[in-house]
């Protein structure tokens, strides 16, 4: 009986040995497509051959009213050959229509416009959500854009004598993401010695 009992002792401690191991290898894996993913959809930002390093590895959380969330977003700053090339800056556009419009901007050194990319809105399908790249191209109408180009007056919508593109029947989004946005270029303005120059103590 003694015998017996110690047998399924050790069988239950291997079961439980095997069982942790697996666990710990699946969430390995887990980790692992979630930062392939995630370098993916940076890569769509700031394409890899405009730099030389893991965007992942310099992530740093960012709070400022500029920024429009009251909580800390990721930011990641890219660098080529030891040098910040660009940064990517979280957007949250607090004004949409049903809510808070999350985006990502990046921005080269110079002050000009990569690529934005939204990541979450709940705005009305068939109208506001044209800001999503699938449905539309509008989003890419920022790319070039500084803070300077166009002037402050062209920040907003042709409706209002601005330099960017309406919806039918749906104005809220779009100026909600044209400001985010501009807010997003300020911000980096303000900032930009810092940011750039402390890619280099990573």
């Amino acid at each position: 009986m003694l015998a017996n009992g110690l047998l399924l002792l050790g069988l239950t401690l291997l079961a439980v040995a095997l069982l942790s191991g697996l666990q710990q290898l699946v969430a390995e894996r887990t980790r692992q497509a979630e930062r392939a993913l995630q370098s993916r959809e940076l890569n769509r930002l700031l394409p890899p051959e405009l730099r030389d390093d893991a965007l992942l590895d310099s992530r740093r959380d960012l709070q400022h009213p500029l920024l429009g969330s009251i909580h800390a977003q990721p930011a990641y700053i890219a660098q080529r050959q030891g040098r910040a090339v660009a940064v990517i800056l979280p957007a949250t556009a607090v004004d949409g229509y049903n809510g808070s419009i999350h985006l990502q901007v990046a921005i080269r050194a110079d002050g000009r416009i990569s690529a934005v990319r939204l990541l979450e809105h709940r705005e009305t399908p068939g109208l506001g959500d044209r800001i999503e790249a699938g449905k539309s191209h509008w989003l890419q109408g920022f790319s070039g854009k500084s803070l300077d180009d166009p002037a402050a007056a062209g920040w907003t919508l042709k409706k209002q004598q601005g330099e960017f593109d309406q919806f039918a029947g749906a104005t809220i989004t779009p100026r909600a993401v044209v400001h985010a946005v501009r807010r997003t270029l300020q911000y980096f303005e303000a900032h930009r010695q810092q940011l750039l120059d402390t890619a280099g103590q990573r």
